[in-house]
């Protein structure tokens, strides 16, 4: 990965140092991800889970969304250090399909994995950007997609309540209680049931929650 140092942070670094860096969603990439898959990797940050997706199903089958510029760029290099260039990087933030403009505002933060839709002024060291909103529902319908990995910076609350393509059988999504609290998860965990998906623990790790597709009789 090659990451804008104005994107990072000590802990970033620390993470990536280590090893631990999206660690608990590769682990559920790994134990559940399938060769025959399509994956869209909502949140894409560096790059980093798509391309160890694309290890699995191929680049040509894996389509990430990234909001921060700064960190599209980054993808397009990552993509070229691992030769997954056939992988589709889209420059938008996923939105609700009630969400009514074309645009959103964005809060590109230092720390790149903390960015998220904008809640109000920016903080300090962020900025303001007006990205392209990206409907749920029509992702789905233009990337049909088995497999999907979602890090959203507390966008996962409302995204959860609508319906989901009935192609989507696993779901790896990171949940943000630093952000809201146990009313907001409920309505996660809620919302992700009436879509026709549980929760599996095989491949849930703290805040990363893995929900599979429960089979229609």
């Amino acid at each position: 990965m090659q990451i804008p140092q104005r994107c990072l942070n000590p802990a970033i670094e620390d993470a990536i140092g280590q090893g631990h860096y999206e660690g608990k969603e590769l682990a559920g990439i790994k134990r559940h991800l399938k060769p025959e898959d399509r994956v869209l990797d909502l949140g894409g940050g560096a790059g980093y889970l798509a391309v160890q997706a694309a290890k699995i199903v191929g680049a040509g089958n894996v389509t990430t969304v990234e909001a921060n510029p700064d960190m599209v760029r980054s993808i397009g290099r990552t993509l070229a250090l691992n030769d997954a260039l056939d992988l589709r990087v889209l420059h938008g933030a996923v939105v609700a399909d009630s969400y009514k403009q074309d645009t959103v505002t964005f809060e590109a933060k230092a720390a790149f994995w903390a960015s998220s839709i904008s809640n109000g002024a920016p903080g300090q060291k962020s900025k303001l950007v007006s990205v392209p909103a990206l409907k749920l529902s029509d992702l789905f319908e233009a990337f049909d997609p088995s497999f999907v990995v979602m890090d959203v910076e507390g966008a996962e609350v409302e995204l959860a309540q609508q319906s989901w393509a009935k192609s989507v059988r696993f779901v790896i999504m990171e949940i943000h209680p630093q952000l809201y609290g146990p009313p907001d998860i409920q309505q996660i965990f809620d919302g992700m049931s009436r879509a026709g998906f549980t929760y599996m623990p095989w491949g849930s790790r703290g805040n990363v929650v893995v929900f599979q597709r429960v089979a229609s009789d």
